[in-house]
């Protein structure tokens, strides 16, 4: 009797999904790690290792012209806006011959003093106005005898032409001989008097002036000083000397440092017509630039780019001229009682390229170069060079796009946010990945997303809420509640959201694959909805839609065409057949696309049969 052996049916393999890291816009579909998406628009971490979509942004103010920064005193609710060339608080313009360019601002004492590229102003809370006008007006010097020398005191300030001297009076002497001839003024010249006080005199009654030589000439010799050891003549003059106070009004970007690492000094740089220079205030006085304050950093052919704070080092960053020497480290330090900045350093890699890019991610540096974001450990600022990348899952779609030399950074809640041509790159500070093997060099990776529909020009946080400004002139806030549904809209659009899996090739890539099953989790939500699609030989079939099974009730939220019976807030389990068949590989996409419905992923698991070789 013949007998017949029945094969066995193929074993059923199993492909889990508990962890979501990210895109990877950079390595092909098929080499993504299963924890990544080589497509994941609009989706953000929710918890490290599980997604959601992205809270979208309202409209909260139109402006005229494309807004360029907005800035802050601590003691004030509200901020100045900069749009076009004004500033504007409320609906005053308090300032009309702005930079119509981005700007940058510090706070020092009770005033802000902002850098625009035009003028370094300053804001005390009611008036914006020129930081030059009040600025300090240094003493030169003093124990001045009337035919020169002396003692060198301070130095002179670039931002306003005016310097006093103060001299030792004697019985005899009546002409004074200032430090520089060329005056364009003498503005005031006083005498101490008896008690120790100081007594305005009168020009042309007390003295006479001859601006092109330097010279005061008095009625009658001032006399010795009255009060022993003390200087009797005191003489505020101006000079002017011609482009002294734009070598800091056209400064663009700047941080802030000192000696040990202190925050006490603005430094600012940008200047176009010295590249390669940067100016450091007196200290805790931004109208105070003495004119040998100044660095020239490496050669002119290299520009000056941003600036990073490690521990209590500066970091000055150069573009890619610089024949690869592209960071310069300083340290502040205290020589005969005057603060001095030296260079300890310099450092070998990749020129910044985004004066806006700078940003601080878990203590971390972070700015972006012509081959990704880059950051400097504190490791890096001894040795020769830095190779950090830390973008690397996004590099493959950020170093296309156009004009990197405009992007923007923020660090919001762990997130840095890099901003360009309408589009967010958004690097998780909170999800430090191991580093991709095409990078050995960078010691780690941070999981990546990418958010679509966002015109940032700016962008900024106040009370713990993140806003930005657009190129059209509108103020936008994000939404902050995850758990609202009118927190996914952008300005009333819907948002598309969607996670799509890498190709799955099984565990042999050369056999036929039956997929038959799919299986996601979703998080519950008053109103949230999915739609599967499978991929068969590149061509996107739709495979199953829900509307309901992850829905509950709410009274909060009541929307009949949404309505649910459901009181489970937990995650809910969707499941649905496949039929993708003698295939040697396959993806899937979830999405969601609805106007003001969250969407977020908890778990995603796909079965399948391999069996037999693939044909083609």
């Amino acid at each position: 009797m013949a007998q017949f052996s029945v094969p066995p049916a193929p074993s059923r393999d199993i492909l889990v999904i508990d962890e979501f890291h990210g895109v990877d816009y950079t390595n092909s579909p098929t080499n993504v790690d299963k924890k990544k998406s080589p497509n994941a628009p609009n989706m953000i971490r929710d918890v490290p290792g599980k997604v959601r979509k992205c809270m979208g942004w309202h409209t909260v103010k139109q402006y005229s012209d494309r807004i360029n920064g907005v800035h802050f005193r601590r003691e004030d609710a509200d901020g100045i806006v900069h749009s076009g060339t004004s500033l504007y608080k409320g609906e005053d313009v308090l300032y009309s011959d702005a930079n119509d360019e981005r700007s940058q601002s510090w706070q020092f004492g009770d005033k802000l003093f902002i850098s625009d590229g035009k003028a370094l102003l300053s804001y005390d809370g009611t008036e914006v106005k020129l930081a030059s006008e009040g600025a300090k007006v240094p003493i030169l010097t003093i124990a001045k005898a009337p035919t020169g020398g002396g003692t060198p005191f301070e130095d002179l300030n670039l931002l306003q032409p005016k310097f006093i001297e103060l001299f030792a009076g004697t019985d005899t002497d009546k002409v004074y001989s200032m430090t520089f001839s060329g005056l364009d003024s003498v503005d005031l010249v006083e005498k101490l008097d008896s008690a120790g006080a100081w007594k305005p005199l009168s020009n042309g009654t007390d003295y006479t002036v001859d601006l092109a030589a330097g010279k005061i000439t008095f009625t009658t010799a001032p006399g010795k000083s009255p009060v022993t050891g003390e200087d009797n003549v005191r003489i505020t003059a101006s000079r002017t000397v011609e482009g002294y106070a734009d070598r800091i009004n056209k400064c663009r970007f700047g941080t802030l440092f000192g000696v040990n690492g202190a925050a006490d000094r603005l430094f600012l740089s940008g200047n176009p017509d010295f590249i390669n220079y940067d100016w450091h205030s007196g200290q805790n006085d931004p109208t105070y630039w003495p004119d040998t304050g100044y660095s020239v950093i490496g050669t002119e052919k290299s520009a000056i780019v941003g600036y990073s704070i490690i521990n209590d080092r500066l970091a000055t960053h150069k573009d890619e001229q610089a024949d690869g020497r592209n960071v310069v480290i300083r340290q502040g330090d205290l020589v005969d009682s005057e603060a001095v900045f030296p260079v300890v350093n310099t450092l070998q890699g990749q020129g910044a390229v985004a004066t806006y890019s700078f940003a601080y991610l878990a203590t971390e540096p972070l700015f972006l170069t012509k081959l990704g974001v880059y950051a400097i450990t504190a490791q890096d600022i001894t040795g020769e060079k830095y190779s950090q990348n830390r973008s690397f899952f996004v590099d493959g779609k950020l170093l296309k796009e156009e004009n990197l030399q405009d992007a923007f950074a923020f660090v919001y809640k762990d997130l840095y946010w890099l901003c360009l041509n309408g589009v967010a790159y958004i690097l998780d500070g909170l999800q430090p990945l191991q580093t991709d093997r095409s990078i050995p060099y960078s010691k780690r990776q941070y999981a990546a997303f990418y958010r679509n529909n966002v015109p940032v020009r700016v962008m900024w946080e106040r009370n713990g809420d993140l806003f930005f400004g657009t190129p059209d002139g509108r103020i936008c806030q994000f939404y902050n509640d995850p758990n609202s549904q009118l927190s996914y809209n952008d300005d009333g659009k819907p948002i598309y959201c969607c996670w799509e899996t890498p190709d799955f090739s099984g565990k042999l890539f050369y056999k036929n694959k039956t997929f038959r099953f799919l299986t996601v989790r979703l998080a519950a939500a008053v109103a949230t909805s999915v739609k599967i699609f499978g991929r068969r030989r590149g061509i996107w079939t739709f495979i199953k839609e829900d509307i309901t099974k992850a829905r509950y009730f709410n009274w909060g939220y009541l929307d009949w065409s949404k309505f649910s019976w459901s009181n489970d807030e937990t995650p809910q389990v969707i499941t649905t057949k496949v039929r993708i068949k003698k295939v040697d590989k396959s993806r899937f996409r979830i999405e969601n696309g609805v106007l003001n419905e969250p969407f977020g992923v908890n778990d995603l698991a796909i079965e399948y049969v391999e069996n037999g070789n693939f044909k083609g």
